[in-house]
């Protein structure tokens, strides 16, 4: 196993370079887990009301989508958690890659949308602590 900084253990330590080189496979997954996200969010009501029914017979021509969405968004995190990165936000595509710092792990941050890996945070902060890359 990796890094553990405050309580938290970290399967892979990245560096600016090996974060770089997954965003193109990390943008795909993060885009289908947002497609997937958008029909469970449109066939909710319908879902419940068929679970609802369920004991009469009921049923909803939207299950086979809901399900198929479940399984995408399931399957797309999954690949994305066996890279090391960590996902913190999937509606705006927000990620952190562990990366050591001078003896301790900070993140490498990087959003949806971004080119590449721009910014940096301690582990105890968030998306509003970003710093540059340039001050590591």
């Amino acid at each position: 196993m990796g890094s553990r900084e405050e309580g938290q253990t970290f399967d892979r330590l990245f560096t600016l370079a090996e974060a770089n080189s997954l965003l193109p496979q990390l943008e795909d997954c993060l885009e289908a887990v947002q497609r997937g996200k958008t029909i469970l969010t449109r066939t909710k009501k319908e879902i419940a009301r068929a679970s609802a029914n369920a004991s009469f017979g009921g049923g909803s021509s939207s299950g086979p989508h809901y399900i198929g969405a479940l399984e995408q968004v399931g399957r797309h995190l999954h690949t994305v958690q066996e890279m090391g990165v960590l996902v913190k936000d999937v509606d705006i595509g927000l990620c952190d890659f562990p990366f050591m710092k001078d003896g301790r792990v900070v993140y490498l941050c990087w959003k949806l949308g971004e080119p590449d890996v721009r910014w940096w945070h301690e582990i105890n902060s968030g998306y509003s602590s970003r710093q540059s890359i340039d001050c590591l």
